[in-house]
């Protein structure tokens, strides 16, 4: 208990220092320390697959179509949160307010077109947020599209409401686009180094990234050259995006438990504040879910930020 308490004690001494309005402060205190992990690190569940990815996302675990099948997860498993849209939160949240803290999804698309000049429009507001109780926005810039012009002019409006209203800001930093595809693709180092440094200089408090890979095939220098292994490049990447909070992604359900587990004390030694897991928890029936997320949260016990 003393020792928990001394590892509490350094790792909001961190906290403190951080350059945050009071608004941000108190509300990423909420997300860090009052609920999940509580010792600066990060468990976020998702749900903004319907849109993004369509219903078929949910046919491995048809209940999981029901909202409420998440937000059972994320209460029971202890998550820092739950991120969704406008729609899931006004039509789901009112019957779990203050059992989890809402990250409001601003903006989002559907992936019924070609992503070669991907592009994600808003459909909600920081007002929204706050009108729902949000503990933070979560937005999706896909950088390298062509329509990146366009996603950089949208964003400064929504990281000036964000300091206007105290909102903490997430950034999905998703390298995307026909000049990404032709330069080593979205899961190379390149791209993901790139995007974590985009998130740094836009202004993101937190970044969700996705963990790069080996891939040096027409990637521009000198990342064709760097031969790093994987806690390298993931290093890097946590790296790059300086005093930005990073979280990876969980991945898809393709893991066994023991996956998911190696994954997690990955990502922690690796520097990140923590992981947002998605269909890698909520398309396992729900009482195996939540033993597994109980011993993601042993692991997280472990790396106090």
């Amino acid at each position: 208990m003393k020792d928990a308490l001394q590892d509490l004690s350094k790792s909001s001494e961190k906290f403190s220092r951080l350059s945050l309005s009071h608004g941000k402060r108190t509300r990423l205190w909420r997300l860090m320390y009052g609920h999940g992990p509580r010792n600066g690190s990060l468990l976020v569940l998702p749900l903004d697959q319907g849109l993004e990815h369509g219903p078929t996302d949910f046919f491995p675990n048809p209940p999981a179509i029901d909202p409420d099948y998440q937000f059972r997860l994320a209460v029971e498993g202890n998550f820092s949160a739950i991120a969704l849209g406008v729609g899931l939160a006004e039509k789901y949240m009112g019957e779990w307010c203050g059992q989890i803290p809402l990250i409001l999804k601003l903006n989002g698309k559907t992936n019924i077109p070609s992503d070669a000049e991907a592009t994600s429009p808003l459909f909600a507001s920081v007002e929204d947020a706050v009108r729902l109780g949000a503990d933070a926005v979560g937005y999706t810039m896909y950088v390298g599209s062509p329509r990146q012009h366009d996603e950089f002019r949208q964003f400064e409006k929504v990281r000036q409401d964000c300091e206007r209203f105290g909102m903490p800001l997430v950034l999905w930093s998703y390298p995307r686009g026909a000049a990404i595809d032709a330069k080593g693709g979205k899961g190379s180092l390149y791209a993901q180094d790139y995007a974590a440094r985009v998130a740094l200089e836009l202004g993101a408090d937190i970044v969700k990234l996705h963990e790069p890979d080996d891939s040096r095939s027409n990637v521009p220098k000198p990342y064709d050259t760097l031969q790093e292994d994987a806690s390298a490049r993931t290093q890097r990447v946590v790296r790059s995006a300086g005093r930005t909070m990073v979280l990876f992604s969980g991945g898809e359900k393709n893991d066994d438990d023991a996956a998911v587990l190696r994954k997690v004390e990955f990502y922690m030694a690796s520097g990140a504040t923590g992981v947002m897991f998605g269909r890698n928890m909520w398309l396992r029936p729900l009482d195996q879910a939540i033993a597994l997320v109980r011993q993601v949260h042993q692991i997280m016990a472990k790396h106090p930020r």
